[in-house]
């Protein structure tokens, strides 16, 4: 997932407000840059909706604003703590280097201990306002993220896979906050957000695959100069979405929990559709590089339309 910053040439013409730097070269703006707003906004969003789709009228207030407190604090802190590892592949790339560190908005010491910091806040906001599978799924996510998908990305192509892992505990961390337990809905919303993943980020890995070979990482396969390959893994991934977001109503969601109504499907339907047929272009068509951005926006759009059908559709 791309997080758009300003270029260092706009950031440096901020007011002192905004920008506001003491002798420890900290700013306001950079610190904000650094939790990566955007990718934690969607790790508040997801869980919310794991949260929802299990308790549509939020009956426990204060458990669901423990969840969106706390896993906000903790992507936060996972995704400054990331920006540290990554602080010198950052400084090679374009799309990375006008971050905080490489843009000297923040010290990389900074960084690593405001990371820490609030990352621990949002687990401790977890584990004595939600419950403990929240917690321990949440604990999870910051270690696939930080200690597997994060280094993974220099020595193997395979790294997606894993980092789509902890991008999608988010809606399970909201299921289980709600439900007390993993069950089978949960899982179901863990498999939609893995799968959509995959064809979001792959588009991303082509279209910037220059940026990531100067940076270092193995997003994408040197074999496979023509993106024939990815775009063929990214359409088996797609197929794989469509099965996760159909299967409502191919399994046994456990007592108490009914199936989607005609809403959902006819949503889910829809958008399945669109989302398929742009990874098609993707996989078959002449213009890979149009087809790949095709493909990254038809996925934004795609996702927060699918997860509030689902959830709207638990009022109807």
């Amino acid at each position: 997932m791309i997080t758009l910053v300003n270029t260092a040439k706009e950031i440096s013409s901020k007011t002192d407000a905004s920008t506001l730097h003491n002798e420890h070269g900290i700013s306001v703006h950079g610190v904000y840059e650094l939790t990566k707003p955007r990718l934690s906004l969607l790790s508040v969003f997801t869980a919310s909706l794991g949260y929802l789709v299990h308790d549509p009228l939020v009956n426990n207030f204060s458990i669901f604003v423990a969840l969106t407190t706390g896993t906000a604090f903790s992507a936060a802190g996972a995704a400054a703590l990331n920006q540290w590892l990554e602080r010198k592949e950052d400084a090679l790339m374009p799309r990375t280097s006008n971050r905080p560190i490489p843009a000297k908005l923040v010290s990389p010491q900074f960084a690593f201990f405001f990371g820490i910091f609030i990352s621990i806040i949002g687990l401790t906001i977890l584990l004595l306002g939600t419950n403990a599978w929240a917690f321990s799924f949440t604990l999870l996510t910051l270690i696939a993220y930080l200690l597997l998908y994060t280094p993974l990305k220099k020595k193997s192509h395979f790294a997606i896979e894993v980092g789509a892992i902890s991008g999608a505990l988010p809606p399970l961390i909201g299921w289980v906050a709600a439900a007390n337990s993993p069950t089978t809905y949960g899982w179901i919303l863990f498999g939609i957000l893995f799968a959509w993943q995959l064809p979001h980020f792959l588009a991303i890995a082509w279209n910037f695959r220059e940026d990531y070979q100067r940076g270092g990482f193995q997003f994408h396969d040197s074999g496979d100069p023509t993106g024939v390959a990815l775009g063929r893994k990214s359409f088996i991934y797609t197929l794989l979405l469509n099965f996760f977001v159909f299967s409502p109503f191919l399994f046994n969601l456990g007592e108490g929990y009914r199936q989607p109504g005609v809403f959902y499907l006819v949503c889910a339907i829809l958008l399945t559709l669109f989302i398929t047929l742009r990874s098609l272009d993707f996989c078959f068509g002449k213009d890979r590089n149009r087809s790949a951005k095709h493909l990254f926006i038809a996925s934004i759009v795609y996702l927060p339309l699918l997860l509030s059908a689902l959830v709207i559709d638990r009022y109807l």
